[in-house]
C-alpha cells in the first residue's frame, strides 16, 4: 500500500483482509465438516470444523492486534510522548519527521505542521520579550556587577536562616567545605547562637529600622567575624541582610598588644617597687654605703626591663594599624607632583616594588621635607629614589648641598605636612608606619635623608582574575515552612545532580571512584559557582582500558585526596538535597561502601533519569543518557562525554526538560514521581526503599 494512503483506508483495508481471513477459514470449516460427516458422524465433523473456525478466527484477531500495535498503537504512544516534550521543552526546536510514522496516514504531517507553527509563534514570542527585557537585563547586569565589588561580605537570609544571596567575598570568607549554598541553612557555615540572639533582638524590638551588631566564628573556628544583620520586612517575611567583616587579625593583633602592656605594668611595678622600699630606708637609716650597689642593680633592671620591652613594642606597632599596599612608582610620582606643583624639580628612580604604607602619608611627608630644604636654601638637584632593603624599602631623599641636622629634622617632623590633612605632622606618619627617618651625609657635598618602610615586596606579575559573581534566587525569600518531602512540588525541591568516573565497574571486586562531580539545582534553575569536581586517587593502577573511556591516568590523581576524603566531602555537598544520576544504583554503590569510614549515612531520597526516561517515553525506548539527550535537544560536547562533570551537567539539563513533562503529565509533587518509577522499577533498583 502507498506511503501516502489515509489512515481511514488503511483501517478498511485491515478490517476486510481480516473479514476476509475469517471467511476463509469458515469455508475451510465448512470444507471440513462436509468432507468428515460421511465418515465420522455429525457431531465430530461440526465439532472439528468449528475448532479449526475458531482457531482461524482467532488467527486473524492476532494479526490484526500486532498489526495495529506495531503500526498503530506505538508509534502514537511515541507520538505523544515528543509532543509532550515539544509543548514543555521550551527553546526545543522541532524534530518531526513523518517518514517515521508511515502507517499514521495525514496525522504525522498534521502534528509536524502543529508543532512547526507552534516553535514559530515561541520563536516570535521569544523575540518580542527579548526587546522589551533587554533593558531589565542590562539593569540586572550592572546591579550584579556592582553587588560582586563591594568588599564587604553580604547575605541575605530568610525568616528560617536559609540563604537566598551571597556574594564572592561571603564565598570567600565562609570557605569550601561545606560554603555557602543557596536554600542550605546559614549555620553550616556560622555558629547559631549569635545569629539567632541578634535575629531574636530585632523581632522583639519591632523597630524595622534598627540593626543588630553581633560577632560571629565559622563553625570550624578558623574565623572571627564582626557582623551587622538587619531585618527585611518585605511582603510579611522576617527575612535578614547580614553583613560581615574578617576580624581574626585585628582581634589577634588586640590580643597580643593586650599581653605586651599587661606584661609591660607587670614587670616594671615590681623593680619599681623595690626602688621605692630603698629610697625609704636610705632616707631614714642613712646607709648609702650598703645599699647603693642594691639600689643600683635595681635601676639598671629596670632600666633593661623598659628598653626590652620598648623595642618590643615599636616591633608590633606597625602590626596594630592595617596599612594599605602602594606600588612604588605611584608614590615616586605623587612626591613628584607635590613638590613639582610649589615650583621645585626632583627626579625619581624606582625598583619595582610593592609597600605596605599609606601612600597619601608618605608621599605628604617626604613633599613637606623637601619644601623645607627649599626653604633653608640647602639643598638643589632633589631626586627621589626607593630602594629594596631586605624585607622592606629604604626610601631616601636625596641632594646636593648643605647637611641638616638631627635638630633641625625633628623640627620639621614636629611641624603639619600638609594643611589639607590637619594636625597630621611627620611624627605622628612615623609612628603610624613604625618607622624613624634621618639625615646622612654621602660624601663631597651630596647629603640625604632616609626613611625605611618595614614590609615591602617585589612586584609581579598580576593574578588571574577571580570570578566575582553573586549567587541568588529571591523565591527562596517568601518560600512556604516546608512541607513533607512526598508533599512538596518537584521545581520547590533542591537537588544535587552527580557522576562518577572509576577504575571498572565492580565495586565489589575493588573498583574505585577515580572523579567526582555535581553540582546543585534550586527552584528549578542551576546555581552558578555551587559545582563540586574531584579528581580522586584511588589507592590501585588506573586499568588502560578505563583511561581510555574518561582520559584519567594515574599521574593525573597522584597527588589527588582519596575515596573517603573525596567522598566525605561530596557528602557535606549534597547534605539535605534530593540526589539524581544517570544509572544511580551504579553510583551509589561506590558511595555508599565507604559510609562506615566517613562516619555518615546517604539517606538522602534519590532520583534516576533512567527511571524518569521510562516514565516519559516507555520502556520500550532506549534510555541511556545519549538517546535521552539526543531526545531532548541537550548537546553533549564530545570532550565532555564520559567525564563527571561533562555527564553531570547533561543530566542536569536532560532533568530540567523533563520537569515540565512530567508536570503536563500531572506528576508534581516527589511522591507522585515516586509512585510512578515504581512501575518501572524492574529496570533498576528502587534506592528510594
Amino acid at each position: 500500500m502507498s506511503e501516502r494512503s489515509s489512515l481511514r483506508l488503511r483501517l478498511l483495508v485491515l478490517i476486510a483482509a481480516a473479514l476476509a481471513g475469517a471467511i476463509a477459514a469458515l469455508a475451510v470449516a465448512a470444507m471440513w465438516i462436509h468432507a468428515r460427516w460421511p465418515d465420522s458422524g455429525p457431531v465430530a465433523a461440526i465439532t472439528g470444523g468449528a475448532v479449526i473456525a475458531g482457531f482461524g478466527v482467532l488467527a486473524c484477531l492476532l494479526a490484526v492486534w500486532f498489526w495495529l500495535d506495531d503500526r498503530i498503537a506505538r508509534p502514537l504512544a511515541r507520538l505523544a510522548a515528543d509532543l509532550r516534550a515539544q509543548a514543555h521543552a521550551q527553546g526545543q526546536e522541532p524534530d518531526f519527521d513523518p517518514a517515521v510514522w508511515p502507517h499514521l496516514g495525514d496525522l504525522a504531517p498534521a502534528v509536524g505542521a502543529i508543532v512547526s507553527e507552534l516553535a514559530r509563534t515561541r520563536r516570535e514570542l521569544a523575540e518580542a520579550i527579548a526587546r522589551h527585557t533587554e533593558r531589565l537585563r542590562e539593569e540586572k547586569a550592572r546591579l550584579e556587577a556592582l553587588l560582586a565589588d563591594v568588599p564587604a561580605a553580604v547575605l541575605l537570609c530568610s525568616e528560617t536562616h536559609r540563604l537566598v544571596f551571597y556574594n564572592a567575598p561571603a564565598r570567600d570568607m565562609l570557605g569550601a567545605d561545606p560554603g555557602p549554598a543557596l536554600g542550605r541553612e546559614l549555620f553550616d557555615c556560622l555558629r547559631r547562637a549569635p545569629i539567632m540572639h541578634a535575629h531574636e533582638r530585632l523581632l522583639s524590638g519591632g523597630d524595622p529600622d534598627s540593626v543588630a551588631d553581633l560577632m560571629v566564628a565559622t563553625t570550624d573556628g578558623a574565623r572571627i567575624l564582626s557582623g551587622r544583620m538587619r531585618l527585611l520586612s518585605a511582603n510579611g517575611s522576617d527575612g535578614y541582610v547580614l553583613t560581615l567583616r574578617d576580624v581574626t587579625a585585628d582581634l589577634a593583633a588586640q590580643a597580643g598588644r593586650d599581653l605586651l602592656l599587661e606584661e609591660i605594668f607587670d614587670r616594671i611595678r615590681r623593680p619599681a617597687a623595690n626602688l621605692q622600699t630603698m629610697i625609704g630606708v636610705l632616707a631614714e637609716e642613712g646607709q648609702d654605703a650598703v645599699l647603693t650597689p642594691a639600689l643600683v642593680g635595681e635601676a639598671q633592671a629596670l632600666a633593661h626591663t623598659v628598653n626590652e620591652l620598648a623595642s618590643r613594642y615599636e616591633a608590633l606597632r606597625g602590626a596594630w594599624t592595617v596599612l594599605p599596599h602602594s606600588r612604588a612608582a605611584d608614590l615616586a610620582d605623587g612626591i613628584r607632583a607635590r613638590v613639582e606643583a610649589v615650583g621645585l624639580s626632583i627626579t625619581t628612580r624606582t625598583d619595582d616594588l610593592i609597600l605596605r604604607c599609606d601612600g597619601f602619608e608618605i608621599a605628604a611627608l617626604l613633599s613637606h621635607l623637601a619644601r623645607c630644604l627649599d626653604r633653608e636654601s640647602l639643598a638643589s638637584a632633589l631626586r627621589f629614589t626607593i630602594e629594596q632593603d631586605g624585607a622592606g624599602a629604604m626610601l631616601s631623599l636625596v641632594w646636593r648641598g648643605r647637611s641638616v641636622t638631627v635638630a633641625q629634622l625633628e623640627e620639621w617632623l614636629s611641624q603639619p605636612v600638609d594643611p589639607a590633612a590637619g594636625d597630621l605632622t611627620g611624627r605622628s606618619v612615623l609612628v603610624v608606619h613604625a618607622t624613624e627617618c634621618w639625615p646622612e651625609h654621602l660624601g663631597d657635598d651630596t647629603c640625604a635623608i632616609r626613611l625605611p618602610i618595614r614590609d615591602a615586596r617585589r612586584a609581579g606579575p598580576p593574578p588571574a582574575p577571580l570570578a566575582r559573581h553573586v549567587v541568588y534566587d529571591f523565591d527562596l525569600l517568601f518560600a512556604p515552612a516546608t512541607a513533607a518531602l512526598e508533599n512538596t512540588p518537584l521545581d520547590r525541591l533542591t537537588y544535587v545532580v552527580f557522576d562518577t568516573e572509576t577504575t571498572g565497574l565492580l565495586p565489589d571486586e575493588g573498583d574505585e571512584i577515580v572523579q567526582i562531580a555535581a553540582l546543585r539545582l534550586v527552584n528549578g534553575r542551576r546555581v552558578p559557582g555551587e559545582v563540586l569536581d574531584l579528581l580522586v586517587n584511588p589507592g590501585r593502577p588506573i586499568p588502560p582500558r578505563a583511561t581510555a573511556v574518561h582520559g584519567i591516568s594515574d599521574q593525573m590523581v597522584a597527588d589527588a585526596p582519596d575515596p573517603t576524603q573525596a567522598i566525605a566531602r561530596f557528602h557535606s555537598f549534597a547534605e539535605g538535597a534530593v540526589l539524581i544520576a544517570h544509572n544511580a544504583p551504579f553510583d551509589m554503590a561506590f558511595l555508599r561502601r565507604r559510609e562506615e569510614q566517613i562516619g555518615r549515612r546517604f539517606d538522602n531520597p534519590i532520583l534516576d533519569t533512567v527511571l524518569l526516561s521510562a516514565v516519559v517515553y516507555g520502556r520500550t525506548e532506549s534510555h541511556s543518557l545519549d538517546a535521552l539527550a539526543h531526545r531532548l535537544g541537550v548537546t553533549i560536547p564530545q570532550e565532555a562525554r564520559h567525564t563527571a562533570l561533562g555527564d553531570t551537567i547533561a543530566t542536569a539539563e536532560v532533568f530540567l526538560k523533563l520537569l515540565p513533562i512530567l508536570k503536563g503529565r500531572g506528576i508534581v509533587t516527589f511522591g507522585d514521581v515516586l509512585t510512578e518509577i515504581r512501575k518501572h522499577s524492574s529496570l533498576l533498583r528502587d534506592l528510594n526503599a
